[in-house]
């Protein structure tokens, strides 16, 4: 069992080539990714119970550095930029998936966090990086985020709804839980997630 409460901020890293040429990176990590409005960075705050860990703007896209955050030595919570925000021309898009891309391959990386707002279901760019991990065979958590923000009856459809394109798009069976960063639902079974992927 770790205790996500004394997370605490690590480094940034602007190039992907810095993660594997840096020294001071040893051990295990999960990383987070999402869309830019998918509220990455409220969950990490949420599953660390710290407000102020990582900044959340209220213009999405600004986030532009790779941010690490040790869990305790050696173990690593990582925060991507979010992909595919409509400002972002196509150069800066495809750029920031080949870094996921890329990161995927490192072997100290145990699981994946897809961070989606329930709102607008699974969306392309979410697809290609589950994809990947897939082929890499690295542990998935889909998190259906912002669950707060829609009516009981709606998450219902929405939950079953995402489940089922999960099944229908991926060869294997994808795990997926409700989150919200906001009432901090879904945090005791993230905790018990990320405990499993990295013992």
């Amino acid at each position: 069992m770790y205790n996500y409460n004394a997370t605490r901020f690590f480094m940034s890293v602007p190039k992907i080539y810095r993660l594997s040429n840096n020294k001071n990176i040893m051990g295990i990590e999960v990383a987070f990714v999402g869309y830019s409005n998918s509220g990455k960075s409220s969950v990490i705050n949420a599953l660390t119970g710290k407000k102020k860990l990582t900044k959340v703007s209220k213009n999405p896209g600004c986030t532009r550095f790779i941010n690490f955050f040790e869990v305790q030595l050696g173990v690593y919570l990582i925060d991507f930029p979010g992909y595919g925000y409509s400002n972002d021309n196509t150069i800066q898009k495809d750029y920031w998936n080949h870094v996921i891309y890329e990161y995927l391959k490192k072997i100290s990386v145990k699981g994946l966090i897809v961070v989606i707002d329930i709102r607008r279901s699974i969306r392309s760019l979410d697809k290609k990086i589950i994809e990947k991990a897939l082929l890499m065979n690295i542990p998935i958590l889909v998190l259906l985020n912002k669950s707060d923000k829609i009516s009981k009856n709606t998450l219902c459809i929405m939950s079953k709804k995402i489940i089922k394109d999960c099944q229908s798009i991926f060869s294997t069976d994808i795990q997926v839980e409700i989150f919200s960063a906001v009432k901090k639902y879904g945090i005791f079974i993230l905790h018990k997630i990320l405990n499993n992927w990295l013992k």
